[in-house]
Parts: C-alpha cells; sequence; structure tokens
C-alpha cells in the first residue's frame, strides 16, 4: 500500500501550484483523504481534506479560500490546488488516507502516509 505525492517544487509569492496525491484504489476508494504539511521547526498541521465521494471538503483557516481540494476517483488520486502562496506555506506537504469515510485534523486518524513533497515559496 503506497502514497505517492508529487508537484512540489520552488516557487515565488503569489504563485499557484498543485499537489497530486496517487494511490491504489485499495487505499482510498471508500476513505477520506487529508493534506497535512510540516513547515520546519514546526509540527505538523492539518492542511485540509476530502470525503471518500468528493462530496465533503474542509479546510484549515490559514488557507481557506486560498486552496482547493479534489479528488479523481477514476485515477485514484486527490490533488491539492494552492494558490495565491505566501513565504508561510512553505513546508513539506504530505497526503494521508483516513481510517474513514471523511477527513480529520487529527493526524492518528490516517493510517496511511505519502513520503511528502517539499513546497517552498520565496517572498
Amino acid at each position: 500500500v503506497q502514497l505517492q505525492a508529487s508537484g512540489g517544487g520552488l516557487v515565488q509569492a503569489g504563485d499557484s501550484l498543485r499537489l497530486s496525491c496517487a494511490a491504489s484504489a485499495r487505499t482510498f476508494s471508500n476513505n477520506g483523504v487529508g493534506w497535512f504539511r510540516q513547515a520546519p521547526g514546526k509540527e505538523r498541521e492539518f492542511v485540509g481534506g476530502i470525503s471518500w465521494s468528493g462530496a465533503s471538503t474542509t479546510y484549515s483557516d490559514s488557507v481557506k479560500g486560498r486552496f482547493t481540494i479534489s479528488r479523481d476517483r477514476a485515477k485514484n488520486t486527490v490533488y491539492l490546488q494552492m494558490s495565491s502562496l505566501k513565504p508561510e506555506d512553505t513546508a513539506v506537504y504530505y497526503c494521508a488516507a483516513s481510517r474513514k469515510a471523511h477527513s480529520s485534523t487529527n493526524h492518528s486518524e490516517y493510517n496511511y502516509w505519502g513520503q511528502g513533497t517539499l513546497v517552498t515559496v520565496s517572498s
């Protein structure tokens, strides 16, 4: 079982970037998916999540209105579209599959994690 996060890179403030999280159908098809990030010296924080069907999404206050999560069930892929990026968005971004049908802000409710992809936003 494996999650593959990709799409990170170096961008300038105000730019957009789309991260992808791909997995086998078995990993994800009936599970919520969350995106988390961890900046140097800081704890991992919840960015947002999407329900198994894609009908429900939730975001942290720090990214609400700038980030959008979607999923393509046919491709077993979840996306994190990031816009109006700020230097404080710089972090390693992780996707994770929840034990349940919906996402959660609690990282202990996720049983599969991707390897992380680095996003660096320069000012």
